[in-house]
């Protein structure tokens, strides 16, 4: 029986996607986190990106002073870790990105980036933060993980959510599940996410020692039709 209280971390990218569409002010994500905390969600999340497409370093300062916890994704380039050391988030996940992606296209790859994923852990470890990578659900990944020094790994969730029929998201569950249990024998937290929805989150939040799933465009999406404070609601009952 699942007796872990699963967190809700709510990214709030997407409302600094639409701000960005015209170069405004309004949508603010800061004031959006504000909502977001007041609705329940336990972590505010936010992927400051090299190219800047939707949260500015503004944004993540700003977030950063705010009362509760603040969770950042960014990649292992050494200026984005620099900047990570200045605005001091209480826990960072490195990812992986690509110039042209339209959203992030899986684990980062531990075995070709291990130098760099080794660097910027040892600087964020040096100075107190928190550490996550995000990794696809792979046994070579979770050990690596715990070989780079990694506190946490966050599982990408999009094999399950976007997989074609009921066995193949059964399989593609039992993969993270297998993943959680081997993060968990060797001493990492665990949190999922990605590409996750009201309609498919259930089965992962019942994942054994599952610590935080993260997520955000699904919330965002939502709130258009009921507002941000009901949707993180809504998303918050869907993991109790």
């Amino acid at each position: 029986m699942k007796t872990n209280t699963v967190k809700l971390g709510v990214n709030i990218d997407h409302v600094a996607t639409l701000r960005q569409a015209r170069r405004d002010v309004d949508p603010d994500p800061v004031a959006a986190a504000g909502v977001c905390r007041q609705a329940g969600a336990d972590m505010i999340v936010c992927h400051l990106r090299q190219d800047r497409r939707h949260i500015q370093d503004a944004d993540l300062f700003k977030l950063c002073d705010l009362k509760g916890e603040t969770h950042l994704e960014l990649s292992t380039a050494p200026e984005m870790v620099a900047l990570a050391l200045k605005a001091r988030p209480d826990s960072v996940c490195l990812v992986p990105e690509s110039p042209r992606e339209i959203t992030t296209q899986g684990g980062i790859n531990l075995k070709t980036q291990a130098k760099a994923v080794g660097r910027a852990v040892e600087r964020l470890k040096k100075a107190d933060i928190e550490v996550s990578l995000f990794i696809d659900p792979e046994a070579g990944s979770v050990r690596l993980s715990k070989s780079l020094g990694a506190d946490l790994v966050e599982l990408c969730t999009s094999a399950y959510a976007e997989a074609p029929g009921k066995n193949r998201r059964a399989a593609e569950l039992e993969r993270l599940e297998l993943a959680g249990y081997l993060a968990d024998e060797m001493g990492l937290g665990i949190h999922a996410g990605h590409a996750l929805n009201y309609h498919n989150v259930r089965p992962v939040a019942r994942i054994p020692r599952l610590g935080a799933l993260n997520i955000g465009f699904a919330i965002v999406a939502r709130s258009v039709f009921v507002g941000l404070k009901t949707a993180v609601l809504e998303m918050k009952l869907l993991l109790s």
